[in-house]
């Protein structure tokens, strides 16, 4: 009957060897216990439907991701047209955004079995998986920056070759991947289960100066450094179209004409407005997909604990997940040659893409600012 009961309670009360009382359960399996960070575990069990809730979720996410990011890695490896060094970049950021949604069906089956079905192998490929992807992604956005910026600012020797952008994805992965294999190693840091239990990441609550070191680092090399160069990047051009459009009106004013733009009036924005909204798009997309890991991390690590409950903790993670739908349509299907060789190839979306004209670049960026502003 003792056991009937405990069954069908799904968790019990019991004391650890140090500390205070704590609430086990979770439907982990005993020999699992080891792996669940304690702080999870003073929190009682959610409820199954926010579990199947999320599961849910996570289906959409995945579809939409998969979808929109396998779209845009077919289409521009298959049309010449778009096999530019610059779109290089672009593909390797739906290759990450691709990967990262790849993991799901582990998340998925923990959610749909209420807890910590796949054990702690699950959680080292889910979490593994992750790091390689959401540190990738964040590293070739970056990339993209500097990318555009060089193209801008110098349209005559700026753009960079097939090998140098090779070389640069190269080196993306090359340094993404040491902080993937760290904690899968267990050279530094680990990965632990988070949350629900249903999804993993690295170790930001264990109380010591090695997990802090970690935390602190890995903050660093894969938030502060990238998000600082993309607004960095991003300022700069901004900075460099608005002092562009400004010569032009200047020399148009001595010249007495009224712009020296022959498609001036049919533009309805101008091209520093049009930059300064690209600019914003991608920097707010990074904020959103990386801050709320970033505070969680720090939180965790040198803050109070009793902030991040299991709801809280599943909110940054969904955010990731979001914004990986999110990036194929701001990069790829915005791009007018990208919509014509999608109507090209699936003739029954009937996207109604009209060639665009000879001047207008088959890159993501423009030789010109305006063009660039435009894709």
């Amino acid at each position: 009957m003792a056991n009937m009961y405990n069954d069908s309670i799904h968790w019990e009360a019991r004391v650890l060897p140090a500390g205070p009382p704590r609430l086990l359960g979770w439907n982990v399996p005993a020999e699992e216990l080891v792996h669940i960070p304690e702080h999870w575990l003073v929190y009682p069990e959610p409820n199954p439907s926010l579990h199947y809730l999320l599961g849910l979720l996570y289906v959409l996410f995945t579809f939409i991701a998969l979808l929109g990011n396998g779209l845009v890695i077919w289409i521009f490896c298959a049309a010449k047209s778009l096999r530019t060094p610059s779109n290089m970049f672009v593909v390797n950021l739906a290759i990450c955004d691709f990967f990262m949604m790849i993991k799901t069906p582990i998340f998925i089956y923990n959610s749909f079995n209420t807890g910590f079905a796949l054990g702690n192998l699950g959680c080292q490929i889910f979490a593994f998986i992750g790091s390689l992807s959401g540190i990738g992604a964040s590293i070739t956005n970056a990339a993209i920056a500097y990318d555009r910026y060089s193209t801008i600012a110098r349209p005559l020797d700026g753009k960079l070759s097939r090998g140098q952008v090779m070389l640069f994805i190269i080196l993306i992965w090359s340094y993404v991947l040491p902080w993937g294999l760290m904690p899968l190693m267990g050279v530094w840091g680990r990965f632990v289960p988070e949350g629900f239990l249903t999804s993993c990441s690295f170790d930001y609550l264990t109380d010591s100066s090695e997990t802090r070191y970690f935390v602190a680092t890995i903050f660093t090399f894969s938030y502060v450094i990238p998000m600082s160069l993309i607004i960095f990047y991003y300022c700069q051009i901004v900075s460099h179209v608005v002092n562009h459009e400004k010569a032009l009106r200047e020399q148009a004013k001595k010249m007495n004409v009224e712009s020296l733009r022959s498609n001036a009036n049919s533009n309805a924005q101008s091209a520093e407005i049009r930059i300064a909204k690209a600019a914003i798009t991608i920097c707010f997309l990074f904020v959103a997909a990386w801050t709320p890991y970033g505070v969680l991390s720090l939180i965790g690590a040198f803050g109070n604990k009793a902030l991040l409950t299991p709801g809280v903790t599943m909110i940054p993670a969904c955010a990731c997940k979001a914004v990986a739908c999110l990036d194929p349509y701001v990069y790829a299907i915005s791009h007018p040659r990208y919509r014509l060789e999608l109507q090209k190839r699936l003739p029954w979306l009937e996207l109604q893409e009209k060639p665009p004209a000879d001047n207008v670049s088959t890159t993501t960026e423009s030789v010109n600012a305006p063009a660039a502003a435009a894709s």
